[in-house]
């Protein structure tokens, strides 16, 4: 073969503009990325690439923009199945009266299956390519996202009280241990503890947390100063914030995925900077739950690195990434008092490359450059909504719909086509739903 003969290569995405995220706020005009099994080759412009590669299957978005798929880095996927059960309630009524209730009712591998199924269809067609679960059955929960080959990071549940998986304790780390063996080679799954709060988990559990996390090398995601109320029954319980009780049990460390923290010190943020703590900011389920205003724009002044989550859809009640950054750029310039604070270009990132990085999977996603696993997301910017286009990153922030996502590839396999899903039943899954809603309405318990 002639030295200068093209590469022959799976897929070649010709865009108007990629995105790359790193470097950041950086925007690639008429460029391609080169895609060969998993992981992406090349990304160049459309010419030289024409020239470089030979591709089986070649894709042509002259009216796009090309960015990495979107990282939803806190949902509680299973409950897409809640959506909109018992509304405009604060958090606590929400949670104890109508949320808990019901869950004792329904829960199960089939109910999670189901929501989770759903949860993956709607992110689809809103460009998010990985999620970080928090919810039982993870067992369950693996095997749908492992079933339809979308990324995942699937947390271990640990709570102090008795559960439809798991009676005790002990029964909580044995099925943890066992759910974590049964993924650890596959190559789209993994795992975090997933501790539910401070005030649900005893300081037993959180230290065999702590060095069970160390052993396994996987990181440890809890909901965290949610609420002012949370942080004052601590206080009275024990003397110390959430926070506080987490620093003295050795947990606050780069392993930590602290979600929420509406309630903050200056010092807290500081001492989340130094341990390389993660956090995720769900802006839109804590103004619906009245919960508080996570400080974004000095957890980013700080160098804390900040992600950002929807939380689950009994609570938002979306999984709309593009809803999420717009909110989190509007609210942090509010709350910070400066338009120039959590920008276009940090929102992007915030929903990309800062989540891989929470996950540990920045290595692998969160950015296109070569090396890295062909998770991408294509954005048509020729709507009406989005013209005229004179800056695409602040556009697809502040502008973009999650109707405009065309195009989604996960590890370099196309999942969604011109706004269709790729082997996907859809009517399955709505008449799915529609037999939960049924079954959920019934129970009377949604206020």
């Amino acid at each position: 073969m002639s030295q200068n003969a093209p590469q022959t290569i799976d897929l070649l995405i010709e865009a108007r503009w990629v995105v790359p995220v790193e470097p950041r706020d950086v925007v690639l005009e008429h460029h391609a990325v080169a895609v060969d099994a998993d992981r992406i080759v090349a990304v160049l412009p459309i010419v030289r690439a024409r020239a470089a590669y030979a591709p089986r299957e070649r894709v042509e978005l002259g009216e796009h923009v090309l960015i990495p798929g979107l990282i939803n880095t806190h949902t509680h996927n299973p409950m897409t199945l809640m959506r909109g059960l018992a509304d405009d309630l604060p958090l606590m009524v929400w949670l104890q009266q109508h949320i808990w209730p019901v869950e004792a009712k329904v829960i199960g591998p089939e109910f999670v299956r189901d929501g989770v199924e759903l949860a993956i269809a709607e992110m689809l067609r809103g460009g998010t390519t990985c999620a970080n679960e928090n919810y039982f059955f993870p067992d369950a929960i693996g095997a749908t996202y492992r079933k339809h080959g979308f990324r995942a990071v699937v947390g271990l549940p640990v709570i102090e009280f008795p559960s439809a998986w798991a009676r005790t304790q002990d029964e909580y780390f044995e099925r943890a241990g066992a759910t974590h063996d049964s993924f650890r080679s596959d190559p789209l799954i993994r795992t975090a503890f997933a501790p539910h709060a401070p005030y649900t988990v005893s300081d037993e559990s959180f230290e065999r947390i702590r060095v069970l996390a160390d052993q396994l090398d996987i990181p440890v995601h809890l909901h965290l100063h949610e609420t002012a109320h949370e942080v004052d029954e601590e206080r009275k319980k024990s003397g110390l914030r959430p926070f506080q009780r987490l620093q003295k049990l050795g947990l606050v460390n780069d392993r930590l995925i602290a979600v929420h923290m509406t309630q903050l010190t200056d010092g807290e943020i500081a001492a989340c900077a130094e341990a390389g703590v993660s956090v995720v900011h769900c802006p839109e389920s804590n103004l619906k739950l009245a919960s508080g205003f996570c400080p974004a724009e000095k957890l980013r002044q700080a160098g804390v690195n900040l992600a950002l989550g929807t939380d689950g859809c009994a609570s938002n009640n979306d999984l709309d990434m593009f809803g999420e950054m717009r909110t989190a750029a509007l609210l942090a310039k509010t709350v910070a008092q400066d338009a120039a604070a959590f920008d276009a270009g940090f929102a992007l990132r915030a929903a990309t490359l800062h989540a891989a990085k929470a996950l540990g999977l920045d290595a692998d996603i969160g950015s296109i450059e070569a090396g890295k696993q062909a998770d991408l997301a294509a954005i048509r910017l020729s709507d009406l909504e989005t013209q005229p286009l004179f800056h695409v990153i602040s556009q697809l922030v502040y502008a973009t719909g999650r109707h405009q996502v065309t195009d989604v590839w996960i590890a370099g396999q196309r999942k969604l086509a011109g706004r269709e899903l790729v082997d996907m039943d859809t009517a399955g899954i709505l008449a799915r739903t529609h037999a939960w809603r049924e079954r959920i309405a019934a129970l009377d318990m949604g206020g």
